[in-house]
């Protein structure tokens, strides 16, 4: 018999748990950057140099930050569900926790990508983190972090819209639902699937929306999920 699709967005707030830092927890600025100069597709066109520096020092925080109890929780979720991972965040805590089926919005941070074919990807490592513009591929292109900069298109923003279109159950945990298109999958939600958000200050729902809000950060509320679900 086949097992429900319980499908998962996430965003920074699942990480932060394990200490890794966002920009909107320091208005806008990703250690003392603006984000627009270190995180979008003008900044890199600028100053490539500088946002190799910023991703270099991202990786190295990255590779000391461990899963924490809400990936965990999730990867248990596993046994009696099949379980779908969108996620925002540009960290690998999810498959790190053992999370069969994760699909990353906004790029991966220890990837690497050629400047001129999007589809020409290499893995980092903990022996291999820094890159510079003069980093080159093995397959001679110069490369760039693997991620989507502001300013640019979200490619796999219709994978997730197929994702969720085939969900039996719903899950937000530790998103604003302010940044799109993350934050309009929640319009493709099946009518009368249920729907459950995990945040500390959750946004504004309608409560016409049938959202169940569990207020809390996400290791708790991963929790509380779990009672419900069971």
């Amino acid at each position: 018999m086949n097992k429900p699709i319980l499908v998962v967005s996430t965003g920074a707030g699942i990480s932060a748990e394990s200490g890794i830092k966002t920009f909107r927890d320091a208005d806008g600025l990703w250690e003392n950057y603006p984000v627009m100069q270190v995180a979008s597709a003008d900044g890199f066109r600028r100053d490539p140099e500088l946002v190799h520096h910023f991703y270099n020092e991202r990786r190295k925080a990255l590779i000391h930050a461990l899963p924490n109890d809400a990936h965990r929780a999730l990867v248990d979720l596993e046994k009696d569900y099949d379980v779908y991972v969108i996620t925002q965040n540009v960290d690998d805590l999810h498959e790190r926790a053992g999370q069969k089926n994760v699909l990353h919005l906004h790029g991966e941070l220890m990837k690497i990508r050629s400047v001129y074919d999007p589809d020409y990807i290499e893995d980092l490592d903990i022996d291999h983190l820094e890159t510079t513009p003069a980093t080159r591929g093995r397959n001679g292109d110069p490369m760039r972090p693997h991620i989507v900069f502001f300013q640019e298109p979200v490619p796999n923003i219709e994978k997730a819209v197929e994702l969720v279109q085939r969900a039996d159950i719903f899950v937000v945990i530790g998103t604003s639902l302010v940044v799109y298109p993350a934050a309009g999958l929640l319009h493709y939600v099946r009518p009368g699937v249920p729907v459950y958000y995990i945040d500390p200050n959750p946004a504004d729902i309608p409560s016409s929306a049938g959202v169940h809000i569990i207020r809390a950060t996400a290791t708790e509320g991963m929790k509380i999920l779990q009672r419900e679900l069971a």
